[in-house]
């Protein structure tokens, strides 16, 4: 049995999947937590790692991918030291750059969505650049060459440290100074945000072998959360993935690349050397959490609560922007509760309005993908959040498709040992790695998602005065 490992170097910890390179079958698993913070210094995620992989865990491997959380700003000195902790993908301090840096582009978020496929948000690199310039001008004349998290744990476990690092077309498609349409960095993009060019990671190929680790295992060029996952799931045209983690996400595999010029969209790649339309949210499985810990209950009782109550909660909704919004792009929003009475002012309608106003963002952000053309037959439900019975039978009365919830798996990191096994076995596809999956149908309910949509509107354009 040749095996191969996968490592989801994920915002809240690090999970390793030791996989069979022929049928994809979990072996061995190993995890560790990362700090709670919105940044984070490089090393503890390289601590996570050596804590998940401890006891020999990767005892025989031949190849290992990583999957990494997007986004996120590693900087690196003349010397490869990294200059400060990291700012993560969810850190929002950088809000106001994006709002600068869509206006100082000829065309604006036009222009930015024509160069990048995507128009800037909070989450990009390309702000957290802007922002690093501004605030931390000494820290910024440092800078030799920026990173993403799985670049830097990439480039970690290289025997050679001094190889050029690389990243893939997945991440570097969300950084916001790449161009997934020409596949070449934009400097001028890059000198606009940092005020100079920097060095960047080498966009390596789908299944190219980009290293090899100090005990001889090779190094397959790694992904995007979202992508590997895509890659884990065995995506095909057709299905979308609805996602419910730390934060939520919308994505679909495409041939053709995407140029949202609303900005709603982000037009990233796939591990394959396809295109990924995605959007995000932040407001997902934390809801459920944040709500649990207002009624002073654990999430198991909070699920049969929301079963208890009737569609439309009473005429209850949350609007969950508990940690402001990426989508709409709203950093600075708050939650909200609307129609609230004493007749419906009952644990079990919040509980219920918890779990729908997180779908329905969900289900707006799924309509923006099939804006951009792309088809939409199929939900595949996954993130923690996906586990509930309540979300489970909710999300096909809000989605309006078909929807299947896959095993319970880490499909990030299961989509990197598939990466692994790629470059292992070679040839034009990844290996065929099947994927279990339980199909669930609901009616339609289309009246909970116009209530939402009214209060959504009218909350977004008190905002916006």
């Amino acid at each position: 049995m040749t095996l191969v490992a996968g490592v989801d170097t994920s915002t809240q910890s690090t999970k390793v999947l030791v996989c069979d390179a022929d049928t994809g079958e979990v072996v061995r698993q190993g995890r560790a937590g990362h700090p709670d913070a919105t940044e984070v210094a490089p090393a503890e995620w390289w601590r996570a790692f050596g804590e998940a992989t401890a006891g020999g865990l990767l005892d025989g491997v031949a190849a290992i991918g990583v999957g990494g959380q997007q986004h996120g700003m590693v900087c690196l000195d003349e010397d490869g030291a990294v200059v400060r902790d990291a700012l993560l993908w969810n850190d929002t301090r950088s809000a106001p750059a994006a709002v600068d840096l869509i206006a100082e582009l000829p065309a604006g978020a036009a222009g930015w969505a024509t160069a990048t496929g995507s128009v800037p948000v909070a989450s990009f690199t390309v702000t957290k650049l802007r922002w690093l310039a501004e605030h931390e001008p000494d820290r910024a004349a440092r800078v030799a060459r920026v990173l993403l998290p799985h670049d830097w744990v990439t480039h970690q476990l290289r025997a050679d440290r001094a190889a050029e690092p690389t990243t893939d077309r997945g991440d570097a498609s969300g950084t916001g100074y790449w161009a997934p349409a020409t596949g070449e960095y934009r400097p001028d993009l890059m000198r606009l945000a940092f005020g100079r060019e920097f060095g960047v990671p080498r966009v390596a190929g789908p299944a190219e072998t980009v290293g090899e680790t100090a005990a001889g295992a090779l190094l397959a060029p790694g992904t995007g959360d979202n992508a590997s996952a895509a890659l884990g799931l065995g995506l095909r045209p057709g299905d979308v993935v609805v996602s419910l983690g730390t934060s939520g996400t919308v994505y679909a595999v495409s041939d053709t690349p995407t140029a949202d010029v609303t900005g709603t969209v982000a037009g990233f790649c796939d591990a394959t050397g396809r295109y990924l339309p995605l959007i995000a949210t932040l407001n997902a499985a934390r809801v459920m959490t944040a709500v649990a810990g207002l009624l002073g209950i654990d999430l198991a009782t909070l699920d049969d609560l929301a079963r208890q109550a009737a569609p439309g909660a009473g005429g209850l909704t949350l609007l969950p922007y508990l940690d402001g919004e990426r989508t709409p792009n709203l950093p600075d929003a708050k939650g909200l509760l609307a129609g609230i009475t004493r007749a419906n002012a009952t644990p079990a309608n919040l509980a219920r309005a918890a779990v729908e106003g997180m779908l329905c963002g969900l289900a707006d952000g799924m309509d923006a993908v099939r804006s951009q053309g792309v088809g939409v037959e199929r939900v595949l439900l996954i993130g923690g959040a996906a586990a509930s019975r309540a979300v489970q039978e909710v999300a096909p009365a809000l989605l309006g498709v078909p929807v299947s919830v896959p095993a319970p798996g880490e499909y990030v990191a299961l989509g990197a040992a598939r990466q692994a096994a790629w470059i292992v076995a070679g040839g034009e596809e990844p290996p065929a790695w099947p994927v279990a999956s339980t199909p669930i149908a609901a009616p339609p309910t289309e009246a909970v998602r116009k209530v939402y949509g009214e209060i959504r509107d009218n909350a977004m354009a008190l905002l916006k005065e």
